[in-house]
């Protein structure tokens, strides 16, 4: 199995859901899109991992809910004991603001720009999470259980926002210094460099 199989389990374990469920739940900590997530779930059924249940729904199509097995659960168990793999970080803007030199100042202002209104949209998310996390430990914080489902949770999410908090404070540094250049040297930030 590999690490999004890990991922889904570990939502799986604390509640039963549908693919589309288990692709928001997972977003704070691991993007994966329906077309990685549905393949995978079938393929960890066949291996006696998970098992769903049919759901009849009237207005829609009937929906599969997954459910973690205890062979699901005793595979996530062995594999929390493993050590962890490398960070990987793939951003495709990354790669855009490095090879930003050989284009155009205006495209590279929109990439910075998309990126800010993009992360705003997140962290307005993962506040909307954060809250509804943290007022449970708010009403109750001398008993706080620190292995609890609810905290790991809790944590995840936090952290989610202080990567997004960062991503924002980076875009706008960056823009602010082609700011400074332009008014340094007159030049007009939609021109080509």
């Amino acid at each position: 199995m590999n690490s999004l199989a890990y991922a889904l389990l570990s939502v799986l374990t604390r509640e039963s859901m549908s693919g589309y469920d288990l692709m928001l739940r997972i977003q704070p900590f691991w993007q994966a899109k329906h077309s990685q997530i549905y393949p995978l779930l079938s393929k960890m059924e066949q291996a006696g991992y998970v098992e769903h249940i049919l759901v009849e729904q009237s207005d829609k199509p009937d929906k599969k809910v997954y459910s973690s097995t205890e062979a699901g659960l005793s595979a996530l168990r062995d594999w929390l004991s493993q050590p962890s793999a490398d960070l990987v970080t793939r951003d495709e803007m990354l790669i855009k603001v490095y090879a930003s030199w050989l284009g155009d100042r205006a495209e590279l202002r929109r990439h910075l720009e998309d990126r800010i209104v993009a992360c705003q949209k997140r962290l307005r998310h993962l506040e909307g999470l954060r809250d509804k996390y943290s007022s449970d430990f708010q009403a109750d914080a001398g008993a706080m259980d620190l292995l609890s489902p609810a905290f790991s949770s809790y944590i995840l999410i936090r952290r989610s926002l202080q990567i997004v908090n960062s991503d924002l404070e980076w875009c706008h540094w960056v823009l602010e210094l082609l700011m400074q250049q332009e008014l340094a040297s007159g030049t007009d930030m939609t021109s080509t460099t």
